[in-house]
């Protein structure tokens, strides 16, 4: 959605709730206490009434927005900012777009957003032919590794990312010209480079059965155990091209707009970017999408 439509469709605090009640109603309301899923509209205090118990559910509840005071209007225009530019914004320049006093309202629903959108694109899995490396990306430590020498600890200033690219062969039938092109990837931090970690993300990234191409290391010893076909190759620009793009790409996008990352949030980062990735031919129909990853959230 592109800012005059936004305009148009959500000039009031009124319209961005009945939107969002809108599509809610879309998804249903499962009443906390009973589990029913039947319930009244009472519009005076904008909350839905079961109709087996009578409990009431407001609008809020059971989506991220819940015991947030900032305004629906707040919110969409959040939204807005994260799902029409290209590369992610910093809270800090979100707060400033937005002509908010405090920080840390903001800082909370950015994030509430980025934890949203990976457990979206959790549901997804990866299938064809995939490639796989690791990346290390570059993270701000604590306070106290600071005042230790930076050559003795300067690997913990680097975190383990494994990454996969759904990398097909492409064939055009009217010239037969076979081309490539990465459709989807995921991104996922580990604590350490060992082969049980890799082995979780094969397994819940990845839909059987599939061909998996990544280079020589000791911690992917038992990923033929969970795929159709696995083949080690030199780590290359050739044979691993897109996983390897993306990983610069990653790298430029997360210093350009945030400069420095704390290793706990890291993830979250991710997760805007990949999900901007994956659905980059989504055009205006990415705000929606955020729309409901908010409401299906919790």
């Amino acid at each position: 959605m592109n800012t005059f439509r936004f305009k148009v469709h959500f000039d009031s605090e009124e319209s961005c709730r009945l939107h969002f009640k809108s599509e809610r109603d879309k998804i249903g309301v499962k009443c906390r206490r009973c589990g029913h899923n039947k319930h009244y509209w009472i519009k005076s205090v904008w909350s839905y009434e079961c109709k087996s118990c009578r409990a009431r559910t407001s609008l809020r509840s059971g989506t991220i927005m819940q015991s947030s005071n900032l305004s629906f209007m707040t919110w969409y225009k959040s939204m807005l900012l994260m799902s029409t530019t290209k590369k992610g914004f910093s809270s800090k320049e979100i707060q400033k777009r937005l002509g908010l006093k405090r920080y840390e309202p903001v800082w909370a629903m950015v994030h509430k957003f980025r934890k949203a959108i990976g457990n979206q694109e959790a549901r997804y899995t990866l299938e064809g032919m995939i490639e796989m490396d690791k990346g290390y990306f570059t993270v701000k430590p604590s306070k106290i590794k600071q005042l230790i020498r930076k050559r003795k600890y300067e690997n913990l200033r680097k975190q383990y990312v494994l990454l996969l690219a759904e990398s097909n062969p492409l064939e055009n039938i009217e010239t037969k010209k076979k081309e490539r092109q990465c459709r989807y990837f995921k991104a996922t931090v580990r604590d350490a480079p060992k082969a049980q970690s890799v082995n979780d993300s094969i397994t819940t990234s990845l839909n059987d059965p599939n061909i998996v191409f990544s280079a020589k290391n000791c911690s992917y010893v038992d990923i033929s155990d969970f795929v159709e076909l696995y083949i080690t190759k030199t780590s290359d620009n050739e044979v691993l091209k897109w996983v390897h793009i993306t990983i610069s790409n990653t790298k430029r996008d997360l210093l350009g707009t945030l400069h420095k990352i704390k290793r706990e949030y890291l993830q979250l980062y991710l997760n805007e970017f990949v999900n901007k990735f994956n659905k980059r031919y989504f055009d205006e129909r990415l705000f929606d999408r955020l729309v409901i990853a908010c409401i299906t959230e919790l």
